[in-house]
């Protein structure tokens, strides 16, 4: 497989560790054995995904984000995601889900404040 440009995608994070290890929840992805104080990387499973990167930087976040993700359930429904992640520590920055048709999406926001959607599962879009 050819690899993309795409190394990694970087967010930055007062406390590296602890946004990597609820990314890592969320995605899957496995955190470094033995991640160095300032920055962590968390691999994909598979190649030619990039990587996510958490940097340590000293000041906070301030706006919106400008890029954010999407994130797809692999398994089950988006509003049980919702619910996990939800436990996980991440909160609810605004909801787009349509109680008529079940279509939407809920916009979150990680423990650090960043912004990131969930969707539809593809089994609830194919249903």
């Amino acid at each position: 497989m050819v690899n993309g440009p795409l190394r990694h995608i970087t967010f930055d994070a007062h406390d590296p560790l602890r946004l990597a290890r609820f990314w890592s929840a969320v995605t899957g992805y496995a955190v470094e054995d033995e991640p160095e104080d300032d920055e962590v990387l968390l691999e994909p499973p598979h190649p030619g995904t990039p990587g996510l990167l958490f940097i340590r930087v000293p000041d906070g976040k301030t706006a919106k984000n400008r890029v954010h993700l999407d994130i797809e359930p692999p398994t089950g429904t988006r509003d049980e995601a919702v619910e996990r992640l939800l436990a996980l520590g991440a909160t609810v920055h605004e909801d787009h889900r349509s109680p008529a048709d079940g279509l939407g999406w809920v916009t979150l926001r990680d423990p650090e404040g960043n912004e990131f959607c969930v969707e539809r599962s593809a089994v609830e879009r194919a249903g």
